[in-house]
Order: C-alpha cells, then sequence, then structure tokens
C-alpha cells in the first residue's frame, strides 16, 4: 500500500473541553501504545461519516459526551500502513488526514480503556506544550484562538424534492422524493451530537419534511416562519435581522431553508462580521458559498455576531478504506 495508490488514511478527533478551575481546560490522552500525548482521535468506520467518527472516537477514549462546536484545522502527516506516525517522508508510508472539532464535554468520566490509559485536563496553553506532535498543538492553538461561542444556527437546505418543472401541484407542496427522504434521516442521525434546542422551518413542505425525522428524534416540533422562505430574501436586512435574534436567544437552533436564501443570508453576515468560513475549504472541493440539497452550514455565533461558518458538504455516511 502507497501514497501512489490514492490510499488515504482517514481519522477524525476533538479538542474537548470544559470549565475548570483555570478558565477553559483541554482534554489531552496518553496512548500508551505510542507513548505519545495526543488529542482523542481515531480512523473512520466503513460507511461512517466523519463527524460521527469524531464524537464515536471521543466517548471510545475519553468516556465523556461531546456536544459539536466549531470546526478546527484538518491535520496531515505520513505513517506506516499500520498506523504508526512519522515525522519525515520515505518508501512505504501513506497519507493520513485527521478532521477535528471543538467538544465541550457535557457529562461522563474517563475510565482507562485498551488505548488511552491517561486523560489530563490542562488549559490550552499547558495542552499545546503536552502533545507530543506539533499538529496537535496547532489545532489547540486555534481553538484557544477561539471568542467565546454563545449560540450555534444549523442551517440546512432542503432534501432532493424532484423536478419542479414536472410536478404538476403548487410548488409550496413539492414533497421530498425518496432520496431526499433518506437526506432526512441521515441528518435526524447526525446533527443530535449538536444538541439543538429548537427546530425552525420554511414554509414550503419539503423544507418542512427534511427536518421532521429530526424533530421526532429530538422530542421537539417544527416550527414554521415564513421569514425562512428563500422570497423573503427580496428584503436581505430584514432576514439577516432575523438570524441575528436568533443567535440573540442562545442555544443551538436548526432552520431548514432553501437555496436562494443560505448563501446570500452566510454572505451578508460573514462580510459584515469579517468571519471566518469554511475553514478546511479545500477538503470539501467547494466553490464559494455551495449550498446543495440536504447539506448544512454551521453557523457558530458570539452574541449576535458570526464567528465562523462551517459546511457539512454532504450528511450521507461514507465509504471508508
Amino acid at each position: 500500500m502507497s501514497a501512489d495508490n490514492g490510499v488515504v488514511v482517514r481519522a477524525a478527533g476533538g479538542v474537548v473541553w470544559r470549565h475548570g478551575a483555570e478558565g477553559v481546560e483541554v482534554a489531552v490522552v496518553h496512548r500508551p501504545r505510542y507513548d505519545d500525548w495526543s488529542l482523542p482521535k481515531g480512523k473512520l468506520d466503513p460507511d461512517e461519516h466523519v463527524l460521527a467518527a469524531a464524537c464515536r472516537e471521543v466517548i471510545e477514549e475519553t468516556g465523556l459526551q461531546p456536544v459539536v462546536g466549531p470546526r478546527l484545522p484538518s491535520t496531515s502527516y505520513q505513517v506506516e500502513p499500520h498506523g504508526r506516525h512519522r515525522t519525515t517522508g520515505g518508501p512505504g508510508l501513506v497519507p493520513k488526514v485527521v478532521d477535528y472539532w471543538a467538544m465541550r464535554a457535557a457529562e461522563g468520566e474517563f475510565t482507562h480503556n485498551e488505548e488511552v490509559d491517561g486523560l489530563a485536563w490542562l488549559t490550552p496553553e499547558r495542552a499545546a506544550t503536552r502533545v507530543t506532535h506539533a499538529h496537535d498543538a496547532g489545532v489547540i492553538r486555534t481553538f484557544d484562538a477561539l471568542p467565546e461561542i454563545t449560540a450555534t444556527v444549523l442551517l440546512v437546505r432542503h432534501g432532493k424534492a424532484g423536478d419542479k418543472n414536472t410536478w404538476t401541484g403548487p410548488d409550496a407542496e413539492r414533497p421530498l422524493e425518496p432520496s431526499g427522504q433518506a437526506q432526512a434521516v441521515w441528518l435526524a442521525e447526525l446533527l443530535p451530537w449538536f444538541r439543538p434546542e429548537r427546530v425552525l422551518s420554511a414554509t414550503k413542505l419539503r423544507c418542512q419534511q427534511t427536518i421532521e425525522p429530526l424533530a421526532s428524534a429530538l422530542g421537539q416540533k417544527v416550527v414554521t416562519d415564513a421569514e425562512f422562505d428563500e422570497e423573503s430574501f427580496d428584503d436581505p436586512d430584514a432576514v439577516v435581522a432575523r438570524f441575528r435574534a436568533l443567535a440573540a436567544e442562545g442555544g443551538v437552533s436548526v432552520v431548514c431553508s432553501q437555496g436562494g436564501l443560505i448563501p446570500g443570508v452566510i454572505t451578508e453576515l460573514a462580510e459584515a462580521d469579517d468571519s471566518i468560513v469554511d475553514i478546511n475549504p479545500a477538503a470539501h472541493r467547494r466553490s464559494a458559498l455551495r449550498s446543495r440539497k440536504g447539506s448544512v452550514w454551521v453557523l457558530h455565533f458570539a452574541g449576535e455576531r458570526l464567528v465562523q461558518a462551517d459546511y457539512l458538504a454532504t450528511i450521507r455516511p461514507e465509504s471508508n478504506p
């Protein structure tokens, strides 16, 4: 196995944090197999979404239940085929890419396990010096530079709903097609990692159907709001003000809307607030502010100011080597 045959080892993890006696503390773990200190992470399972893998690995290695926050920089380096880290290139090595998110530790307790025999809670500054590898330190420093995130809005574009030119009924009543229904199920499996507290939707049937499985999984009801219809973007200032008001409520909200609104809202917010948009754009091969059907823009706010917008281009579980 070599990098020449296109094999890339995919892994994911998190900068897990909590409020401690000295302020924010970050969890770093000791792995006896490598005798190193690192961020909790691990390889993706077959047919697993990278974000779900990151959360699963954090739980397995730390025993802590994560609540997902902002995306952090991905790291890449060379490893031997069985996974051992190498700092320099050479024959027989393969590239490894690790995707990271900031994750608040909600509950749980660390216990020794097969992969990790120690966990330390340290300030970000100390954690950056404790970890063995420089790329982990860089991820921690990016996390430390973030302001306190007070609200998150998961801005979902509705799932696939067929060709509007062949639909004979009112466009507002155009339903999801089977592939769009599958997207709705994947959203219901993935977005609970953010722990949404409210679920809102544009009035179009396809928007409501996209988000109903998630609302059901959360034990909530979908609240419709015509301000999230794409026609409302004829008055962009009013729509942007609606999103700032939602951010001012704090917590985590889900909003399902349409392709005629989503890119414009993000552009208006990001330009006004000088926000980071898609911290790892190359990983998604995106054009500027894409909004594919069934995709999610994760908007992180400090008060009413947009700090960072992360793009989940696909919510479908991935086929991993």
